[in-house]
């Protein structure tokens, strides 16, 4: 499987390109920016596209075209203001689920947060962010692609352990980022998971046996 990320240069999508360009059974293309970031990826061997998710839907279309999955996993980060949330967080998640269908690409999988879907939980001095993350799922699951909705809890840079917690609604609890790309990857092919959301932390059951109960 072809596999275009969408947030290549973000944390979690660098822990993706790596595992991918090892894979076996998945190639990948990252989307990026800045003709700089580009040269880099492509010195370690990465097949690369220039986009923006600030530009247009039928750019990122072109960037993807010939991809058998997206993956996005773009984020404003901490460091903007919540003018790029809207912008990134939403809009360009908007974009990427359009693209993906104009450029005939079923499977789809997107990195929101834990309890975006329920308001009532949102931490809300983080409020701009969880109603951009809860908007753009819903405009994922009313398009037609095979989605998977993934939401993790608090992120950490720690190694993974390759154990977690998945189901539809979790408590409060962290994760780290290697753990959230293996999982995404381990998604990609799971037909059990299309079409479905679920909250995701580190728990005590390997990835491939908790994706298998959402």
């Amino acid at each position: 499987m072809k596999v275009f990320v969408v947030g290549a240069t973000g944390q979690i999508g660098k822990h993706l390109i790596d595992l991918l360009q090892k894979s076996d059974q998945h190639t990948v293309r990252a989307m990026v920016r800045k003709e700089e970031q580009a040269e880099t990826m492509k010195q370690q061997g990465i097949d690369v596209a220039i986009a923006s998710l600030e530009g247009s839907i039928e750019d990122i279309a072109k960037a993807a075209k010939g991809c058998d999955a997206i993956i996005f996993t773009a984020g404003s980060g901490g460091h903007t203001g919540y003018d790029k949330t809207l912008l990134i967080d939403l809009d360009g998640a908007a974009k990427t689920v359009a693209a993906t269908e104009q450029a005939g690409i079923n499977r789809f999988v997107i990195v929101s947060a834990l309890q975006a879907h329920r308001p009532e939980n949102w931490n809300k001095e983080m409020a701009p962010y969880y109603v951009a993350k809860h908007y753009a799922d819903r405009i994922v699951e009313q398009s037609k692609l095979d989605y998977t909705i993934i939401r993790p809890g608090g992120l950490l840079n720690e190694r993974g352990t390759g154990k977690i917690s998945a189901s539809e609604n979790l408590e409060r609890g962290s994760i780290p980022r290697e753990d959230v790309a293996k999982t995404i990857i381990a998604s990609l092919e799971a037909r059990h998971t299309f079409k479905k959301f679920f909250d995701l932390i580190s728990g005590e059951t390997t990835i491939e046996e908790a994706l298998k109960t959402v």
